[in-house]
């Protein structure tokens, strides 16, 4: 199955999953604890509802501002993160960082500049952003009003190419510039030992797949990994240590077997993808958002049967 069915099967098992009801927590969103989850106060989480995906946004306190790392899947949500981030901290959000191109982490960029606050990513992640908005938006319109969902896109700033460091509220943080993983490109923000990827990782769900590639995002995680991060804070879930891209490495690799087992040659049939959709959920039994797997299994398919067709040429 091309990659473009792909994504619209899994929307469609997205929309007859939305009227779930939601676990409950304060106004319907969950907060976390950085001073006992995390062991430094300094560095926030916010978690949004099941109905925006569980994203987690965080921010990084200085002594004269904060900054905040990615901006949620709908600005509802933005605003909660933000009202909760200034009463918690007493201080205000002085910059924004937007990891990669998928919608739960640029879709609060509008709302972030309308508060006067400079947004920046990477000119990689910058320039995917457009197409992404323009495949995704036409189906969440559908799902979610205007209030919720941005109608129009508006784009952040371009730091550059290149890794960097960025300033902001007394807090610097140095900005990786990383190549294709779950995206095809990256950005990952490291402070002080803390390490903060956006869907690189996925702690206790399924990963949202944007055109990214498997392997490469296996590299990816290796380069983390030599990061020696303390603290790893992923694009959903709650924070944990470097075990959890040791559990990431696993799950992809886990998705790379069931696909090989296979034997990937030319389109999958709907046998083939229930029997690997069967065994990778049989391995992960209890991860949040099964909707999102079968578009990193359509491409990973796509990517091996590609390999064979390039071999036996």
């Amino acid at each position: 199955m091309p990659m473009r069915l792909a994504l619209v099967a899994s929307l469609a098992v997205l929309f007859s999953l939305g009227c779930a009801a939601p676990r409950t927590a304060r106004d319907g969103h969950w907060y976390s604890s950085s001073a006992q989850e995390q062991g430094d106060a300094r560095v926030g989480q916010y978690i949004s509802g099941q109905w925006s995906f569980k994203t987690s946004s965080y921010w990084i306190e200085g002594p004269d501002g904060l900054v905040l790392i990615d901006t949620q899947f709908v600005p509802t949500a933005l605003r909660k993160l933000i009202t909760y981030a200034e009463r918690t901290t007493g201080k205000k959000v002085k910059l924004a960082i937007v990891l990669h191109p998928n919608p739960d982490r640029f879709n609060g960029t509008a709302w972030v500049k309308d508060l006067g606050v400079p947004i920046l990513t990477s000119e990689q992640v910058r320039e995917r952003i457009p197409d992404v908005h323009d495949r995704w938006a036409p189906a969440f319109f559908k799902k979610y009003s205007q209030a919720l969902y941005p109608r129009d896109l508006t784009l952040p700033d371009s730091f550059g190419s290149n890794t960097t460091e960025l300033s902001a509220g007394g807090v610097t943080v140095k900005a990786h510039v990383l190549g294709s993983g779950c995206s095809p490109a990256h950005v990952a923000v490291e402070w002080e030992g803390h390490l903060f990827v956006g869907d690189l990782v996925a702690n206790g769900s399924h990963g949202w797949f944007e055109n990214g590639r498997a392997d490469e995002w296996l590299k990816r995680l290796d380069e983390l990994r030599a990061l020696n991060p303390k603290w790893i804070h992923p694009g959903h879930g709650p924070t944990g240590g470097p075990e959890l891209l040791d559990q990431q490495t696993e799950y992809l690799n886990a998705v790379v077997e069931a696909v090989a087992a296979e034997h990937p040659r030319g389109p999958y049939t709907p046998e083939a993808f229930a029997r690997i959709t069967e065994a990778v959920t049989r391995r992960y039994p209890d991860r949040d958002f099964p909707h999102f797997l079968p578009m990193l299994l359509g491409a990973e398919w796509a990517r091996q049967a590609d390999g064979f067709r390039t071999a036996a040429q």
